[in-house]
This record gives structure tokens, sequence and C-alpha cells, in this order.
């Protein structure tokens, strides 16, 4: 029987990847650590959950997963601000939450992922790492910082002889998430969250929703010339009416 840590999980696409593992009979258990509790409407019987801190400066906690097969990390938080506007303290928690806390747990289960043994891994990073983003500087720094992680850690995976990799799933906005200071809504994760499981077990290094539809057309235009998507984006984001604080 297998389990999973999902870290980020009581809420937003976190808990609905969490949901959806659970209702398969192979999951064993899925243990969930976030700094918030998660809401007694959406316990679950093979739930178990920690709350910390991933500011923290001691992981020590995450030694207690080691019969864990799947790990997966959708903690983060953003906020659609223009640079002069961000204190320095965000930053600083921005880099710590969305870019150092993977890379330090992907370290603690590394031996894992080059194992011969498979080990599924994945990370909501963020379409804002693939391109220039005004109003989202930080966020899209953090993102970037992760995608290019990614991408190099498992060409060393691959040179070491293992199957298994780390996926990178970049969506764009999610509807039914707290992250637009919304709330939680499973009925509309629900259909992307199964996505993201089926490419987590095949072992994709890549998966950018609604690819086909919107972003091949974006990427392109952005490869073209980084600079007018650059303003075209931040055209976008003004006249959205998005403009405010946001988290996930």
């Amino acid at each position: 029987m297998r389990k999973a840590l999902v870290v980020g999980g009581s809420n937003g696409i976190g808990l609905s990847i969490a949901t959806e593992l659970a209702n398969r009979n192979e999951i064993e258990h899925i243990y969930i650590v976030d700094k918030s509790p998660i809401l007694p409407e959406y316990e679950n019987i093979k739930f178990s959950f920690k709350q910390f801190d991933l500011n923290s400066k001691d992981y020590s906690l995450f030694d207690d997963f080691n019969d864990i097969d799947t790990l997966m990390i959708t903690a983060g938080f953003g906020r659609l601000a223009l640079f002069k506007d961000v204190g320095e303290q965000h930053i600083i928690d921005s880099f710590n939450v969305n870019t150092i806390a993977v890379l330090r747990l992907i370290n603690r289960f590394y031996s894992k992922l080059e194992a011969n043994e498979d080990f599924y891994c994945g990370v909501m990073v963020s379409i804002a790492g693939f391109m220039s983003s005004p109003f989202f500087s930080v966020y899209g720094a953090t993102k970037a910082a992760l995608k290019i992680f990614i991408e190099s850690v498992n060409v060393e995976l691959e040179k070491a002889g293992t199957s298994n990799r780390i996926l990178n799933v970049s969506p764009g906005s999610i509807k039914g998430t707290g992250f637009n200071q919304g709330k939680t809504d499973l009925s509309q994760t629900e259909g992307l969250a199964k996505e993201i499981i089926n490419h987590l077990e095949a072992k994709d290094d890549l998966f950018i929703p609604k690819y086909e539809e919107v972003f091949k057309n974006v990427l392109e235009r952005y490869h073209r010339d980084f600079r007018a998507e650059g303003l075209h984006s931040y055209e976008y984001k003004l006249n959205s009416g998005r403009i405010k604080d946001c988290q996930k």
C-alpha cells in the first residue's frame, strides 16, 4: 500500500490533490503538512495533519515521512503589486516559502528520487515562471528559480539511471482556490487534480494546464518579443481588477 505527503495540502489545489489520492484504493495514507489546519468539512479518514510553517529553520519534522512513495509540494503564495510597493520581508518570505522550501524538501527526499524504486514527486510552479509578469515580479522570480532547478535536477536524475522525475506543474490562475482571495471549492479543482496525478504517476517532467488552448500562443508571443508581451501583461492585469493582495 502506498503513502503520500502533500505539503500545502490543507486547502486549494493541494487539498484537491490529497482528496483525489484518498479516493484511490492503493493509497493507504496521506500526510498533510501545512501552516493552516484542514477545515472539518474536508477531513478524510486517510488524512493525518501536521501544522508547520515553511519559514522555519528546522525541517526535521519531515524525517517522520520516510515511508512515502509520493511527494507533492503545493505550498506557496503571491501578491499582485508593483515591485516598488513590496516590502523587504515579503521578498524574503516569498523565496523562503515558494523556492527554498521546495529545494530543502527535495534535498531531504532525494535518495528516494534517485533510487530504482518508483517515487512520484511533483511541485506546483506557475506559468509566471516562464515569462515576465509585471505586478508579480517577486512571485514570478520565485517560480522561475523553481523551473530551472527542476529542469536541472531532472537531467541529473536521468544521468543517474533512474526513471523517477520531478513534475513541474505550471498553471495560470486556478478557480476554486484561495489564491485570488477566493475560497476552496473542490468541485472546481477536481478535474485539474486528477490531471496532475495522472502526469505525476506517468513520471512526466512538465504539465502546463490549458497549454494548447491558451499558453502555447502566449509563450510564442513572449519568445518573439518579451518586451511587448510584458507590456501586454501589465495592461491586462491593470484592467482585470486583480490588483490586490492575493494568497494561496
